[in-house]
């Protein structure tokens, strides 16, 4: 019996250890775009859940350029010891596939820890700018182009969703508009406030509060579905024009490849708590975000599954416009 009793507790041994993982210093957060934009926001909301729980700093830290490469890549050759993690969105495949070159293969190099959620991303433009909806922008569009007064569409990085898809609306319907790509969502954001920008897609998450005081327009919604905490927005699929369908993005935390299953564990059991927290939920929610948990697993099956739609949406297009 004390045999019996011994090999159980010898078996059970490792679970335990996967469990037990402690980070010995804090735990740098990477995020590669601005400090002030959409994934900016969501990694400091989920970084003080995961701090009380590891009990340790979890800090952010920016590092953009590249359309979010540079941040991913620092990341990616980091030392898989669980010290250093990556809070992004789909450029992390979507910028080396439109950018080429890349320094990291988004699969290969990184281990899926959780996906946070979604968010809806919105077509606007600068509330100074007559039109009052989709089809008087699209008209008003092609007037200025036509007399040689091109409006500019801003994206936060090129080859980016907010690129893509502004940019097959611009060719499907002729408008004439000319690309602006920017460093991050905050700084495209600033340049709508500053009048450098026209128009382009953004998360409500960053322009909720300028749509509210009517500094922006928002005019249609990109995917199938519209946003829970703007339901007033119509999709451009509801407008009659055929932009965004079946487009979901992904929002969620990753580290080095290679990591210990220790360590791995360790990161995901505190990542889901963190996303099953009520507080925390309320506050993504209340940001537009929609917070859907996914596991590793599953988590990794989305970045391939957009990796590989990204690959088929953008084929053909000229991305490489600044």
């Amino acid at each position: 019996m004390q045999r019996r009793a011994i090999l159980g507790s010898l078996l059970a041994a490792p679970a335990f250890a996967q469990g037990a993982w402690q980070p010995d210093r804090p735990i740098r957060i990477i995020v590669p775009f601005p400090a002030g934009g959409a994934t900016d926001v969501w990694a400091r909301l989920c970084a003080e859940s995961m701090s009380e729980m590891l009990r340790v700093p979890v800090l952010i830290e920016n590092r953009s350029g590249a359309a979010g490469m540079i941040g991913a890549d620092a990341v990616a050759k980091a030392s898989p010891d669980g010290h250093t993690l990556l809070f992004t969105i789909t450029p992390l495949v979507q910028s080396p596939i439109v950018l080429g070159n890349a320094p990291y293969d988004a699969v290969r190099d990184f281990s899926p820890i959780g996906q946070m959620g979604t968010t809806v991303l919105i077509f606007m433009c600068r509330a100074a700018l007559p039109p009052r909806n989709l089809a008087e922008f699209i008209e008003y569009a092609k007037q200025q182009a036509a007399a040689g007064r091109s409006l500019n569409l801003g994206s936060w990085a090129a080859g980016s969703s907010a690129h893509v898809f502004a940019l097959a609306m611009n060719n499907r319907l002729g408008l004439g508009m000319t690309h602006v790509a920017y460093r991050g969502e905050a700084p495209m954001v600033t340049a709508y406030l500053s009048n450098e920008v026209d128009a382009g897609i953004n998360s409500l998450t960053s322009t909720r509060e300028h749509i509210q005081a009517g500094k922006l327009r928002a005019l249609a919604a990109l995917g199938d579905t519209r946003a829970a905490g703007m339901a007033d927005i119509p999709t451009f699929i509801e407008q009659g024009q055929d932009v965004g369908r079946g487009w979901s993005g992904f929002v969620g935390l990753l580290g080095p490849a290679r990591m210990p299953p220790a360590v791995h564990a360790r990161l995901t059991e505190v990542f889901r708590d963190t996303m099953h927290r009520p507080a925390l939920r309320a506050r993504l929610l209340a940001l537009d975000t929609d917070p859907v948990w996914l596991g590793p697993e599953d988590f990794g099956a989305v970045i391939i599954r957009v990796r590989d739609l990204w690959t088929e949406l953008t084929r053909g297009m000229d991305l490489q416009l600044r």
